[in-house]
C-alpha cells in the first residue's frame, strides 16, 4: 500500500525547454510499474524516442536479472539492467560489475532466517546467485511471491550450500517487514547493508552494493554527470540512487524518507508517473501523455 501522504507535485515550468538528459534510470515496482506489476501504456513508444536522442534507458530493481530482462527482451539491446539492487549490473549479456556475499555471511544469514521462522514469523530466504534464485520454502503462497521477481528460481534443500556466486539474499515476511524481519537482522547491519525495499521484502547485500553505487559506476564509464540523469523511485532502496541524479523523483505514494530525498516529485505509478514526467522534460513528441 503507498503511504498516506498527498505531495505537491513538483518540477520545472513547461516553458524552461528540455532538459540536457542523457541517462533515464528508474525503479520497477512501485514506480515504473503499477500496483498490478503491469508494464505502462506508451512505455514501448517512449523507449523508441530516447534510443533517437541517444538517451540510455536502464531499469534499476532488486529483480533479478533474467527478470528484467524478459521484460525489456524486445528493446534489451544496448540496455543496462541494474539488477538485485545493484550487485548486479549487465549489458548485452555482459557482466558490468558485481558484488558476491562471502560465503560465510550466507551461512550465517540462513540461519538467522531460519531462526526467526522456527521462532514464528512467517518468512522465506531467497538467495539470489547469478545464475538462478534459490529457495528452500516451497509452499505455494511463497513460491507466488518469489515468481513476481524472479523468474528463474529453483527449490534446494539447502540454499547455504548452493553452487553459485551470490549477490544478494532477499526475505519475504508476511507481515511487515519494517517491523518485523529488519530489526531481527539488526547485527548484520554494522558489516552489511539490511535494506527494507519493500513491505514485505528485505534485501542484505554487502555494504558497498546499492543502486546508488551501480548508477555512479555506470555514469563513470559512460561520462554523463549527474546533471544529465534522471532517477525516479519510491522505496528505501532507492536512496542513493536519488542521491546520485541532480534530476531526481519520488513518486507520490513513496515512502517518506524517498520523498524527503528527492528534488522532485513526479505522479505516482498509477497515474504513469514515470513516462509523463520522461515526456515533459525532454519534450518528446509522444501523444496520449
Amino acid at each position: 500500500m503507498p503511504y498516506s501522504h498527498a505531495p505537491r507535485l513538483t518540477g520545472p515550468e513547461p516553458s524552461a525547454g528540455p532538459v540536457d538528459i542523457r541517462l533515464v534510470v528508474t525503479d520497477m515496482d512501485g514506480t515504473l510499474l503499477d500496483d498490478d506489476k503491469r508494464i505502462p501504456d506508451g512505455l514501448w513508444e517512449v523507449l523508441a524516442r530516447l534510443r533517437e536522442r541517444g538517451v540510455l534507458f536502464s531499469p534499476a530493481s532488486g529483480r533479478q536479472y533474467a527478470s528484467l530482462e524478459r521484460e525489456f527482451a524486445a528493446v534489451a539491446d544496448g540496455m543496462v539492467f541494474i539488477a538485485e539492487n545493484g550487485a548486479y549490473v549487465i549489458r548485452d549479456g555482459e557482466e558490468l560489475s558485481s558484488d558476491p556475499l562471502e560465503p560465510g555471511v550466507l551461512a550465517r544469514l540462513v540461519d538467522a532466517v531460519r531462526g526467526l521462522a522456527a521462532g514464528g514469523v512467517d518468512v522465506g530466504a531467497v538467495v539470489c546467485g547469478k545464475r538462478s534464485a534459490y529457495v528452500e520454502r516451497a509452499d505455494e503462497a511463497f513460491l507466488a511471491e518469489v515468481r513476481k521477481y524472479y523468474v528463474r528460481h529453483q527449490v534446494v534443500e539447502d540454499v547455504a550450500a548452493v553452487d553459485d556466486e551470490v549477490i544478494k539474499v532477499a526475505l519475504f515476511d508476511f507481515g511487515p517487514a519494517e517491523r518485523t524481519t529488519a530489526p531481527a537482522l539488526a547485527p548484520f547491519a554494522d558489516t552489511h547493508q539490511v535494506v527494507v525495499s519493500g513491505e514485505h521484502w528485505v534485501d542484505v547485500m554487502n555494504r558497498t552494493a546499492n543502486k546508488g553505487a551501480a548508477l555512479r559506476r555506470l555514469q563513470r564509464e559512460l561520462g554523463i554527470t549527474p546533471a544529465q540523469t534522471l532517477v525516479f523511485g519510491d522505496y528505501l532502496n532507492d536512496l542513493e540512487m536519488l542521491d546520485a541524479a541532480e534530476w531526481s523523483f519520488a513518486m507520490a505514494g513513496a515512502h517518506p524518507e524517498v520523498v524527503r530525498r528527492a528534488r522532485h516529485l513526479a505522479p505516482s505509478n498509477n497515474d504513469n508517473g514515470v513516462l509523463r514526467t520522461v515526456v515533459r522534460l525532454l519534450e518528446l513528441p509522444v501523444t496520449g501523455l
